[in-house]
């Protein structure tokens, strides 16, 4: 991490510019999960500590498309914010204009507000430069503590940066630490877990993986498609047929370095209470059935397989962990690593699902780290430069 934090700056008497990710799941306006508000307190109360004259915070939620959409308004945001800060929390119906300018200055000495959804403006994601004055004009010093949006090019993170002295908040100088030293320099044995329904998305990150890791663990419906390359009559499960010449290519260029689930639990049917079993890897999925998971002889080699690992990077479920019935092999994982945390090795959980998965199952205290930001941390982990991050100053 070589860039300026917001350790590195006065913060005293300046209005902070704060962007944080806030994109959080709504029911009917009620948050549903909150994690990622909790992620950005740190950096909140620091800044809050600094004797800012203000703190002044933006965030996207969801994809409105450049228009005002009243069910993706940032208001309960607010609202529940003020609750974890346990001060008051000031909301601007817009994040430009004068409806902001006005909010902002009628703000008390220190006082924090959050203004409305970026997104209800084209600009943000099209990285607009006058968007990006109007959101310049918020703030004298802006921190980027949004890990979540590194990998996008909009003007709440690049635009921004470029026109005010810019830095990293303390997650986002976190999250980069973690997941670039799991990288650069781990420590022995590294291990890769990648899940998830689809090959095709991680194909980059396999790739990338596969020169710096001592083992690469495959699990969740990607793994059918590796199965159907090898020649397996997958049946009903998912399989992406458009995928298969290139997970052959995959298979031989890793080698023994690549592990493939050694048994799966099938289901006749894509629900929870659907009749399940369990097959060998070698065997071909009968007609009408599934795979939903990996198998109890899998999760005991896999478990093998991490029992001296030093540093772990888990992206992607093994099945589909949201039903019980086939939530085991998620869960078996996760208390594997959270035993090799116990013992001194680096967990890393690098996707929102592992990160639900693990929440699910008890065990997020229990990992070294969780990020907030999956598509981040998968093009962190493919090796591509993050636009927000590569906007900040340097030290």
């Amino acid at each position: 991490m070589n860039k300026k934090t917001v350790r590195d700056v006065d913060l005293a008497g300046k209005r902070v510019l704060l962007r944080v990710d806030f994109n959080v799941p709504l029911d009917k306006g009620t948050i549903t999960d909150d994690t990622r508000i909790q992620a950005a307190l740190p950096s909140i109360r620091y800044i809050l500590g600094g004797q800012p004259k203000s703190v002044i915070l933006m965030s996207h939620l969801g994809r409105p498309k450049g228009r005002r959409v009243p069910e993706l308004s940032l208001a309960p945001v607010a609202e529940a914010l003020s609750a974890l800060l346990d001060t008051d929390v000031a909301f601007a119906d817009d994040c430009i204009g004068a409806t902001a300018t006005k909010a902002i200055a009628a703000l008390p000495a220190g006082g924090i507000i959050l203004l409305e959804n970026t997104r209800f403006h084209p600009g943000e994601t099209k990285n607009e430069s006058e968007f990006a004055r109007e959101l310049a004009r918020n703030g004298d010093i802006y921190v980027n503590d949004a890990f979540g949006t590194a990998h996008r090019a909009h003007a709440s993170n690049v635009g921004v940066a470029s026109q005010l002295e810019a830095c990293a908040g303390l997650l986002l100088e976190r999250e980069i630490d973690y997941l670039a030293t799991a990288l650069e320099n781990p420590r022995r044995p590294f291990i890769a877990i990648l899940g998830g329904a689809k090959v095709s998305g991680k194909i980059d990150v396999i790739e990338a993986l596969l020169s710096k890791v001592d083992k690469l663990l495959i699990g969740g419906g990607m793994a059918n498609t590796f199965f159907a390359a090898q020649g397996r009559d997958m049946a009903d499960s998912l399989v992406e047929e458009e995928a298969l010449d290139i997970a052959r290519d995959l298979l031989k260029a890793a080698g023994d370095k690549l592990q493939l689930p050694a048994d799966q639990r099938i289901a006749d049917g894509f629900r929870n209470d659907a009749a399940h079993k369990i097959i060998v890897a070698d065997a071909d999925v009968p007609a009408g059935w599934q795979s939903l998971d990996i198998g109890p002889d899998t999760v005991a080699r896999y478990r093998q397989a991490l029992q001296d690992a030093e540093t772990i990077v888990w992206n992607g479920p093994m099945g589909v962990f949201e039903m019980p019935t086939f939530a085991r092999g998620t869960i078996g994982v996760a208390e594997a690593l959270a035993e090799r945390t116990v013992k001194g090795a680096t967990t890393i959980i690098g996707a929102a699902d592992s990160a639900a998965a693990v929440e699910q199952a008890g065990l997020a205290e229990r990992m070294s780290h969780i990020s907030t930001g999956g598509g981040a941390s998968l093009e962190l982990l493919e090796g591509k430069t993050l636009p927000g991050l590569a906007a900040l100053a340097d030290q």
